[in-house]
């Protein structure tokens, strides 16, 4: 999976696949976060988010299971 650098708040990179349903998030910590079940549009909107860390604390950290990865 690509990522997508980035410098938003606490996130570094994020990733989608679009087969699976999941994004990928990694924090400024190093931590590499997957959600699952994100729909093709809520990556759409994040991706393009003027406030990136924002929409992300407010529409997908809460909102989707999590599963640290490392």
């Amino acid at each position: 999976m690509d990522m997508k650098q980035v410098n938003a708040g606490k996130l570094r990179a994020i990733g989608y696949d679009a087969a699976a349903k999941t994004l990928h998030v990694e924090f400024d910590d190093r931590r590499l976060v997957e959600y699952a079940g994100v729909p093709a549009e809520i990556w759409r909107r994040l991706s393009s988010a003027g406030a990136l860390w924002s929409y992300f604390r407010d529409n997908i950290e809460d909102e989707y299971a999590a599963r640290r990865l490392k």
